[in-house]
């Protein structure tokens, strides 16, 4: 393939995905109110939080905004399987045929990171924000601030958890080692502080430590990873 023919494929690899956003975003905003009321309120009606809006058609743009955030989420498996189809020329034959195998243990990780995000995350979060401070000040949330935590964090989570399935990539291709990963682990748990802290923006230190313990669980197991597959290749 040529330079431009390259650039071709892009070019629709991209609005494949678009394609995919769209048709997930659509699903979303058919099942909206399940989605909003059943899952993104409920940590804050466990945790006794007194949501408001502050803003005339705030909730109509709230809608708009979680119903693209979860259609990102539907087609996510569509997003990683156009990226792999993208690199699939540059594989060799044996390779392209763990493009299902990566495609489904890359959706795996990125859900399982949301799983634990609003699960263990988003409670002990909520609850610390719901408890702190003095009692003669009533905490009240705005709905757009509180569906900006929830959605941060849930999809930092499940982005932070593509660490082995991103340490495979790289050890695959020759970029990264075992003794490599080994040698800078201490680097490694300075950068996944500040990572935590990054993806967890204007929450509690409780969020960003609960994200930044099982990151340095995923960079073991990413060690783990890298370490088989470098002998595979050898």
């Amino acid at each position: 393939m040529t330079f431009l023919d390259h650039l071709e494929e892009l070019r629709w690899r991209i609005i494949y995905s678009l394609i995919g956003i769209v048709i997930g975003t659509i699903l979303a905003w058919v099942f909206i109110d399940f989605f909003v009321e059943q899952i993104l309120l409920l940590p804050a009606k466990a945790a006794g939080l007194k949501l408001q809006n502050l803003r005339p058609f705030g909730q109509l743009f709230l809608y708009f905004q979680v119903a693209i955030m979860i259609g990102l989420i539907f087609s996510f498996p569509n997003l990683v399987y156009q990226i792999w189809k993208f690199i699939a020329p540059a594989l060799k034959q044996n390779e392209k045929k763990y493009i299902k195998w990566i495609v489904l243990f890359t959706t795996f990780c990125f859900l399982s990171g949301i799983v634990f995000a609003y699960f263990v995350m988003l409670p002990f979060t909520l609850q610390f924000a719901a408890q702190f401070g003095s009692q003669t000040i009533e905490n009240n949330f705005a709905i757009d601030e509180y569906l900006s935590i929830i959605l941060s964090i849930m999809l930092g989570a499940g982005l932070v958890f593509e660490l082995p399935m991103l340490s495979f990539f790289l050890s695959t291709i020759g970029i990264l080692t075992p003794k490599l990963m080994r040698k800078y682990r201490r680097h490694s748990i300075v950068v996944i502080l500040v990572f935590a802290a990054f993806l967890t923006p204007g929450t509690d230190p409780v969020s960003q430590i609960m994200l930044a313990v099982p990151l340095l669980i995923l960079y073991e197991i990413s060690i783990f990873v890298s370490k088989i597959f470098q002998k595979k290749s050898a």
